[in-house]
């Protein structure tokens, strides 16, 4: 006799969704007018957008509509919530790293590294801050449980460091080399070479499913776009400006769009990243440098390095809302935000100084003075699951 089956497939679905609705029966509350068989009204469900898929490997985003979802105020991940809360900065000029109480304003000790120190990044695995020695052609790896610095690491040319979504490879913005580097996370063997023809590769940031990033090209005025698991350029755009100089790149909360500070064009890049296509400039300030996303998500930080303020953005009015300027002068550069989202810390470069801003006011909250040719200081520890590098892109 034919019967009317269901296909294995199907069969093994339904199951799991009856099962499904039987747990969450299971787990209602029987004493609530919504619970089953009460005869109560239902209780409305939201829903949630569903998460793509993304780099193989990679662990899912949170939300689909907030890449920034997992660093929430003081969302501490268990590897660093016992971390002392400090504040790193690299001295390019001084070959140093000041390391300050955030508590106090104070610099509690000065470490000396490697040539031309850049930026401090934390590791993929938040574990291992690295000191990024341009000039002195390795990485110094510093422990954030006791501050201490390690055996420096042989590596060349390491302007910047990222890593990739699912922490497979280290990526060295090799700036003069005209090269990005994939490399081991840990050993930092190299195991990609790929050669670049713009010049000054420095800053960059991952699309939402992590399978591809956007890099700045500060001398050539270009932009890269670089397919992650291929580990190729796939894309190049020179930007609509003479003269232009992009420094940091930072994706939306919802991945859709891409923007890129300039500190010549004195504004920032907009773009979609999936299309990359011709960007429109928005205008900051004077010499625009650093890009900084809020602990709620809804706005982003911009420095302009070059007339000491600080723009506001509004992701969702998608416009400029405040101006803090600095009260004297100053050279806002690149920097981070505090765990609790309270504070914006920003290395002063041509100042030999340091700023803490009140995130609420833009209220200077402290200046201190650090080494010469302070850069790319690092906030640590902050809320987040991974670290994809720069000074500290948490997801």
């Amino acid at each position: 006799m034919k019967t009317n089956r269901l296909p294995r497939k199907a069969t093994v679905l339904l199951a799991a969704l009856v099962l499904a609705a039987l747990a969450g029966c299971g787990a209602a509350d029987k004493g609530t007018p919504e619970a089953l068989g009460s005869g109560g009204p239902a209780r409305p469900v939201k829903a949630v957008p569903a998460v793509p898929p993304g780099l193989a490997g990679m662990p899912p985003l949170l939300a689909a509509d907030d890449v920034y979802a997992a660093d929430r105020p003081n969302q501490l991940s268990p590897v660093v919530k016992d971390f002392p809360s400090r504040v790193y900065v690299p001295n390019t000029s001084s070959n140093t790293v000041s390391v300050i109480d955030p508590a106090t304003y104070k610099v509690i000790e000065t470490i000396p590294v490697g040539a031309q120190p850049q930026h401090v990044v934390p590791s993929w695995d938040m574990k291992t801050l690295w000191v990024n020695n341009n000039r002195g052609h390795s990485l110094t790896p510093i422990n954030p449980a006791t501050g201490k610095a390690g055996e420096p690491v042989e590596v060349h040319d390491p302007y910047n460091l990222y890593f990739t979504p699912n922490g497979k490879y280290a990526v060295v913005m090799a700036s003069m080399d005209k090269e990005l580097v994939f490399r081991d996370p840990h050993t930092m063997d190299r195991v990609k070479t790929v050669p670049v023809t713009c010049f000054g590769v420095n800053h960059a940031d991952f699309s939402a499913d992590g399978r591809y990033f956007i890099v700045s090209c500060e001398f050539s005025g270009e932009l890269l776009k670089v397919d992650t698991e291929k580990m190729e350029v796939v894309g190049q755009q020179k930007l609509p400006f003479e003269g232009a100089m992009p420094q940091d790149v930072k994706v939306s909360p919802d991945g859709k769009t891409f923007y890129v500070a300039d500190m010549m064009a004195h504004g920032v890049w907009v773009l979609s990243g999936d299309a990359f296509d011709t960007p429109k400039l928005l205008p900051t300030g004077k010499g625009c440098h650093g890009l900084y996303v809020s602990r709620d998500s809804k706005e982003m930080y911009i420095s302009n390095r070059g007339e000491g303020s600080i723009s506001v953005f509004n992701f969702k009015e998608n416009r400029l809302t405040k101006k803090w300027d600095l009260p004297d002068g100053g050279s806002p550069d690149m920097g981070g935000v505090s765990a609790d989202g309270k504070v914006l810390w920003l290395s002063g470069r041509y100042n030999s100084e340091v700023y803490a801003i009140d995130t609420a006011s833009g209220k200077e909250l402290a200046r201190i003075p650090v080494g010469s040719g302070p850069h790319g200081l690092a906030v640590y520890p902050q809320p987040g699951r991974y670290s994809l590098g720069h000074t500290g892109i948490f997801r």
